[in-house]
């Protein structure tokens, strides 16, 4: 019999191999495995040291992240029936595993008796950091609960686990299914050529004649932004908005209506079971935010400080269409096609007309310039590695000492059965035990518009700040010098503070020396043009009012739908949500608008009562690059400071801690507001 691929699994993962077959019986053989190895471990010890409990804990952890990782991504790039079957089976049983040790009462104990003992004030504070984390983490697992509650607090964990996953699939199917075939180019009026290519090109791997429209970002964002048709701007944004709710061209189809009530409820259930008053407050004792009330404060000072400025930013594009265009009322179909026609008004610029700049070769360079100057990191493709997708890179990353740091992979582009957004997720993690290194290695993902015809991949701007956000997190995880895996990388940080790095990054996209690297004109390798820049600075705040209360609507509603919930009066999503629109928004959504039904963040991702953590980590990132702004932003020292201080100690130390001995104090929100054009 051929050996499972997963269970042999040393060092990078064998995508090519893997079948969906493989992944039970993987999963069963390695959770039971864990087990028999946890009971020997609590059998065999009377005292227990960091060498006989600890690191062969983290040990037996890692072994199942590294054969999880590769099964739970290509679930999310290459989705199929059998492999989406094969997921869901063992979601039920990895949350049980889960559970189930974080209720051991004797591995408690034995952290516990560790922490008491004399050994723990001998110990690195990154070890001692590790007991303190895994006896909170113990506590918030249920593990001092009476044996009936442990068992509904289990229950709820593997409900959670399937019910947050079926929310996902059903919003990739119901992105999926919806498409618009055009044979009349007079309704493409508007769009630029790139996208008109795109869906040319998307119709003929249907082998359909004329252009296909689909509710990928690339396809769907053009259109909004350009296609003169007020019809189709519309049907696209109805499809959009609806996806997997009871709204909508496939209304109640993958509807996410109740799997939201239920997600919610039993968020509220376990949070009380193990002793908060709701979810939020559950959520909060694991990140830097010390209250709800904090945090509502927090996000109401951010309101306060530009809700003035979006009302008068949506005003400009009222008085602008009424008065260039004729128009008296616009719909939310209508906002961001004459916002984009008012910033060309403006600013005479527009993403499209940039795009020729950023080529996605020349974008890779200058990004890896500028993490080289900052850095002193040096970046190299691999080829001949085992890929999921044909379209995916491979890189990797060695310091000044010409010492290997870390890897990655690269999958750039939107196509069918890849779940949209952008993310990084960790494949290995950087650990040392037994004098033997394991290297960080990272899954670097976006949704970007692929190459047209013979043109390679043109990115607009907004694509250029994701991929250095996400690359940031990249950073984040692959730099780091902790060997321990619950504390290296992104590990063990806060939740909002993990938002650092990656918003930092964003920063250099705006920087004429460093766009001077990333910008290449893909034809004539000229530089973007200083007239152009200008453009693009000056239009860099357009509508920044606008994008903030957008923002801060999100995380009101997040926060508020998890703080508020009750058992008589349930989840009340649209009702809390409409409730805080009607004191942040400064756009009408129309009543079919069913946004949260596609809300992957917080229902199906790590974000829930935490996508505040954006805004929250944005202020120490925007005063973090305010010291490069005075010292220079290819300062090297600076660079060293801040990759000692932030991405090379993962979650070994306090984030507040970590941020002072970057910036020598604690963060202000100036620079943020600065940044964002929005007046103090």
């Amino acid at each position: 019999m051929t050996p499972n691929p997963l269970l042999a699994l040393r060092g990078l993962p064998p995508f090519s191999a893997i079948l969906p077959e493989h992944v039970e019986p993987a999963i069963d053989h390695i959770l039971q495995k864990s087990r028999d190895n946890v009971a020997a471990l609590l059998n065999d010890q009377t005292e227990y040291t960091w060498e006989n409990l600890v690191e062969p804990l983290e040990k037996i952890n890692e072994c199942i992240g590294r054969i999880w990782s590769p099964v739970s991504h290509m679930n999310s790039v290459v989705n199929s029936d059998a492999l989406r079957d094969a997921y869901n089976a063992c979601l039920p049983k990895l949350s049980a595993y889960s559970t189930e040790m974080g209720q051991n009462a004797k591995l408690f104990n034995a952290f516990k008796g560790l922490k008491a003992s004399s050994d723990f004030a001998t110990m690195m504070s990154a070890q001692q950091k590790i007991i303190d984390n895994a006896i909170r983490d113990f506590r918030l697992s249920g593990v001092e609960l009476e044996a009936e509650k442990k068992q509904r607090y289990k229950e709820i964990m593997q409900q959670l686990s399937n019910i947050n996953s079926k929310f996902d699939q059903n919003l990739l199917d119901a992105t999926q299914a919806w498409t618009k075939h055009i044979e009349d180019e007079d309704m493409l009026d508007g769009l630029p050529e790139s996208a008109k290519n795109l869906a040319k090109q998307t119709a003929e791997q249907k082998e359909l004649s004329g252009w296909l429209l689909t509710l990928e970002f690339p396809s769907y964002y053009p259109v909004m932004l350009y296609a003169d048709h007020k019809g189709l701007r519309e049907e696209l944004y109805t499809a959009y908005i609806t996806r997997a709710s009871d709204q909508g061209p496939n209304a109640g189809q993958w509807d996410n209506s109740e799997l939201m009530e239920e997600i919610i409820g039993l968020r509220h259930e376990a949070a009380q079971l193990i002793g908060f008053n709701n979810y939020a407050e559950q959520s909060l004792a694991t990140k830097m935010a010390q209250s709800p009330q904090q945090v509502l404060d927090f996000l109401n000072q951010l309101v306060d400080k530009s809700y003035a400025v979006a009302k008068q930013d949506v005003a400009e594009v009222r008085e602008f269409a009424k008065a260039e265009h004729g128009i008296d009322e616009l719909q939310a179909w209508d906002i961001p096609y004459y916002s984009e026609k008012l910033r060309q008004h403006k600013y005479a610029i527009s993403q499209e007309e940039l795009k020729p700049y950023f080529s996605e070769q020349s974008v890779l360079d200058g990004m890896f310039f500028v993490v080289n100057q900052l850095y002193g990191i040096k970046i190299e493709e691999q080829q001949n590695i085992d890929v999921w997708h044909e379209d995916v890179r491979f890189f990797t990353i060695t310091d000044k000492n010409n010492e290997l740091r870390g890897e990655f992979y690269l999958d750039l582009y939107a196509r069918p059965n890849k779940r949209g957004g952008a993310w990084m997720d960790d494949c290995l993690t950087r650990m040392v035990f037994d004098d033997s290194m394991q290297h960080p290695v990272a899954y670097l993902t976006c949704n970007f518009t692929p190459p047209v015809g013979d043109q390679p991949a043109l990115f607009t701007h907004n694509e250029v700040i994701t991929m250095f956000h996400e690359f940031g997190h990249g950073l984040h995880h692959m730099l780091t010098k902790v060997n321990i895996p619950s504390i290296a990388g992104i590990s063990g940080v806060p939740w909002d503070a993990v938002e650092l790095p990656s918003q930092f990054m964003e920063n250099w996209c705006w920087e004429k020396s460093a766009l001077d690297k990333i910008a290449r004109h893909f034809e004539t390798s000229e530089t973007l043009p200083d007239e152009l820049f200008e453009k693009m600075i000056a239009a860099k705040n357009f509508q920044a009012g606008m994008q903030m209360v957008r923002q801060l609507e999100f995380s009101l509603f997040d926060f508020h739908i998890h703080l508020e919930y009750s058992p008589e009066k349930g989840a009340r999503i649209y009702e809390i949500l409409n409730d805080v629109r009607s004191k942040v928004a400064v756009v009408e959504a129309p009543d079919f608008n069913r946004f949260a039904h596609g809300f992957s963040h917080i229902f199906a991702g790590g974000y829930a009562a935490g996508y505040y953590s954006y805004k929250w980590a944005e202020i120490l990132s925007a005063d973090a690059f305010s010291r490069f702004e005075e010292e220079g932003i290819f300062n090297t020292e600076t660079g060293q400071s801040f990759l000692q201080n932030i991405l090379e100690m993962g979650g070994s130390k306090e984030p507040m801690d970590l941020f002072v001995a970057f910036r020598g104090r604690e963060p202000k929100i100036d620079a943020l507001l600065r940044h964002s054009g929005i007046a103090t």
